[in-house]
């Protein structure tokens, strides 16, 4: 232990109060050296990041108006984090089931909102019973491999699904140059727009220009803090034995940073609550109303984006303004 590093050593390790461990996960975090309440400590806490964020984003869909799909994805977000929050306490199998299955869960709620939106109550009804057979599917055959690569897999392709289709209606959608041929089209059936038409338009397109050059960025944080956590996520299963003797050789508290899976959780944590920001604020500019909401990112480093309704005023067509 460094001499100049204030620190103290790693407790022993003790049987915990949840013990044996029975999930078919255990992670890189040393079990119950901390409390013998928590199996792990770290990964168990930086769950909190997941229920603080569900209630920001529960309380800002309820005050705000977004459609109630995001409302019950946040609901679903939030059991996510308590889920794992209690998998990780008593590294149970029921508890890891929760934790797991409930990803996969919260991902087809998104798959949902995605896919049925502006579509007919048939093709709505036909993709709600689709993906209920599909979680079932998911939970029944999990729970007889066993196998969590399964879970990897299917959570993986679901949430690529899901962010490809919502950025190729996002780009088809709002690029103004799609949305002029378009116009185009249904206007060449009637009279000549006026100048007044003409300069709305180009406030309109100017507007989803700005809009969607912040979506994008807002898509690039968000992954990249994603991927990054996932990056630390495996980095943590490979070298596993080596950060524990490196935790244990810098002692207490400064071990806890090198505990990649806690990483893990505050990185996909906040990467997934910038995909479902985008969602909802995506989902109000296919409805038109990009007058009437706007995103409050005050700052990309210190601040996290949420979708706001905007203040009476700040409407900013032409017949507001005049």
């Amino acid at each position: 232990m460094q001499s100049w590093l204030p620190s103290f050593p790693y407790p022993p390790a003790q049987d915990g109060y949840w013990s044996p461990v029975t999930s078919t996960l255990n992670w890189c975090e040393e079990d119950y050296y901390a409390t013998v309440y928590s199996a792990e400590i770290v990964n168990t806490l930086t769950n909190l990041l997941f229920v603080a964020l569900a209630f920001r984003g529960i309380s800002n869909c309820v005050q705000q108006g977004h459609d109630q799909i995001f409302l019950v994805t946040f609901i679903g977000y939030l059991i996510v984090g308590t889920g794992s929050f209690l998998f990780h306490s008593t590294l149970k199998y029921p508890m890891q089931l929760v934790d797991e299955l409930s990803m996969i869960y919260t991902t087809c709620l998104m798959f949902y909102a995605t896919f049925s939106h502006k579509q007919k109550t048939p093709f709505k009804v036909a993709l709600a019973v689709f993906l209920v057979a599909l979680c079932i599917f998911i939970t029944g055959y999990y729970h007889y491999l066993g196998d969590p690569v399964f879970h990897q897999n299917m959570y993986a392709l679901l949430t690529a699904i899901v962010l490809f289709r919502s950025m190729y209606i996002m780009e088809i959608s709002l690029r103004p140059n799609i949305k002029a041929r378009e116009e185009a089209q249904r206007s060449s059936k009637k009279a000549v727009n006026t100048q007044e038409q003409d300069l709305e338009q180009q406030r309109q397109d100017a507007r989803d220009r700005k809009i969607l050059k912040t979506m994008w960025l807002m898509i690039a944080c968000g992954l990249s803090i994603f991927l990054g956590g996932f990056a630390i996520w495996g980095l943590d299963n490979v070298f596993c034995s080596t950060l524990r003797a490196w935790r244990r050789e810098v002692g207490l508290p400064w071990g806890i940073l090198l505990e990649g899976h806690g990483w893990w959780h505050l990185m996909t944590g906040t990467g997934a609550y910038f995909y479902i920001v985008w969602g909802v604020w995506l989902r109000h500019c296919l409805n038109g109303k990009q007058d009437e909401f706007e995103l409050s990112w005050p700052s990309m480093f210190t601040s996290l984006p949420s979708v706001i309704r905007k203040r009476s005023g700040q409407n900013g067509s032409l017949k507001k303004q005049n």
